[in-house]
């Protein structure tokens, strides 16, 4: 477990869980960054907003990125990406609830929380969030920037591309490929492939307009 300090970037209702797990593990909290100072339950120092993180040097520090996503992943990608080109590192961080196989590969930021299960030879690449009480099954693999949402099952050999969010309690069958920047609505039973920039949802999952 690393023990460097971190800085939360967001504010909302994503990083109070975030906090509350880096409380659990003891991380040393800098503070967070907003675009305006707002009321924080865990009384954790505002800094200012992003520009505040340069003041410290990439090799003190770690960032967690607090940005949850109702539907769109762009905003959470272009900020993970803006720091990792100025050499900073983003903290993974894991409930210590979840279940995940020693065999599954997890990138770098990567955000699991209470109850997740993932199996063996699963890959969760960067910046994903995979989030309470979400399964997902053998030889799957998440792409960047993803959103698996609360109660999310994925079935064995499940693709999904980047910047796609998964929502709430959505069912997707085994070896089915998930295209990149696609929502799939909440409940939603994902039976065949979706394409690149889809919207889908329902049950069985049709597409729909953006």
């Amino acid at each position: 477990m690393c023990s460097k300090p971190v800085i939360i970037l967001g504010n909302g209702g994503h990083a109070r869980v975030l906090v509350d797990i880096l409380l659990m593990q003891k991380r040393k909290i800098i503070g967070y960054t907003a675009p305006k100072e707002e009321n924080n339950p865990y009384n954790i120092a505002y800094l200012g907003n992003d520009e505040e993180i340069l003041q410290y040097h990439p090799q003190e520090i770690e960032l967690v990125n607090a940005l949850g996503s109702v539907s769109n992943m762009k905003i959470r990608a272009t900020i993970f990406n803006i720091f990792k080109s100025k050499g900073y590192k983003f903290s993974a961080i894991i409930h210590p609830s979840a279940i995940i196989s020693d065999t599954v590969v997890l990138g770098e930021g990567v955000q699991i929380m209470a109850g997740a299960v993932i199996q063996p030879f699963t890959k969760i690449a960067d910046n994903t969030i995979v989030n309470t009480s979400a399964s997902i099954d053998h030889d799957c693999f998440i792409n960047k920037h993803c959103h698996i949402a609360p109660g999310c099952v994925l079935s064995g050999g499940v693709v999904v591309g980047e910047e796609t969010h998964i929502g709430t309690g959505a069912k997707i069958i085994q070896n089915i490929t998930v295209g990149n920047n696609v929502l799939v609505g909440a409940g939603s039973l994902v039976l065949r492939d979706i394409g690149d920039n889809k919207k889908v949802y329902g049950s069985p999952a049709k597409e729909v307009s953006k």
